[in-house]
């Protein structure tokens, strides 16, 4: 289902709850990538199109470039306007896997169409309240004794999602061209050890840590595939080389100066994500002694 909104003001500072604090209206259009009215309808008349919609997790690499390739470029083709395509951090090494590959496809066909009304985002690692794909890693560092360590030369940029949300909407009034890469206030990275270890921070607690050989994960990998029978797998070996991949830092020259700063660190992020967990229900294991959240 597409939703969008017209600010006749032009673009105001919200964060994910910002439709409502805006008082913006929404038009709802529904529909898929695959409803060729539906697009016609979403995009009638908008002066930017912000397309975020995509898959993070498929069966096979052709799911994967229906949506983030075919879908991207419908999607091109319809806009009046200029564009913001929501892509990956991930689309620069999109040898890492199907996904990867299915976003950088999805960049180089909305180009073709757009030419300079394009305006590429590169998001890094999102995280926030409510979302799905995170939730693991708070679980883990809430309940478990010891946590995981891959190789610590890795760095990898993360950002909390309402500040994503922010520096997009800040891009969709610049409608600057090119492509611009998203990151927190820390554009360098985090190494693993400091990113589980300000996870267990929310819950008050210092775990030990083991480092864990990349075959190890390959053989988790192999039995989530095996487990996941007709459901897309957590991870798989695509996934294992993009939590593998050594460099997911974002270089100044990947950066637009002119954007909002991030208002969450890592710290306070992931503090805010786990309250935000925690009040819509969600119950953490807690290791002997210890208070759950």
């Amino acid at each position: 289902m597409f939703f969008f909104f017209q600010a006749e003001d032009g673009i105001r500072d919200y964060d994910v709850t910002g439709v409502q604090t805006c008082a913006l209206p929404i038009y709802v259009a529904p529909g898929d990538l695959a409803d060729d009215r539906a697009l016609d309808r979403a995009c009638a008349g908008a002066d930017v199109v912000i397309h975020g919609a995509g898959l993070i997790k498929a069966r096979s690499r052709a799911a994967f470039f229906a949506v983030n390739e075919q879908g991207a470029r419908r999607v091109a083709e319809r806009a009046e306007g200029a564009v913001l395509l929501i892509s990956s951090l991930a689309a620069r090494e999109p040898g890492l896997s199907d996904y990867a590959a299915s976003k950088r496809a999805g960049e180089i066909a909305a180009q073709a169409v757009l030419g300079d009304r394009l305006t590429i985002v590169r998001p890094p690692a999102l995280y926030g309240p409510g979302d799905s794909e995170t939730l693991p890693l708070f679980q883990l560092a809430a309940a478990s004794p010891v946590l995981p360590l891959l190789d610590p030369k890795a760095r990898m940029a993360m950002m909390h999602v309402e500040d994503a949300a922010r520096q997009i909407a800040a891009l969709a009034g610049l409608a600057s061209g090119g492509t611009v890469s998203l990151s927190d206030p820390r554009p360098q990275g985090y190494g693993w050890r400091e990113v589980f270890q300000t996870a267990a921070n929310a819950f008050g607690r210092r775990p030990r840590f083991q480092r864990i050989p990349n075959a190890a994960l390959s053989l988790v990998a192999m039995t989530g595939a095996a487990a996941a029978g007709r459901s897309a797998p957590m991870l798989t070996f695509g996934k294992l080389r993009e939590l593998t991949h050594l460099d997911w830092s974002v270089a100044p020259d990947e950066q637009m100066s002119a954007l909002p700063p991030a208002r969450f660190n890592l710290a306070d992020g992931f503090l805010h994500t786990v309250q935000g967990y925690a009040s819509s229900g969600v119950r953490f294991r807690k290791p002997p002694l210890q208070q759950a959240i």
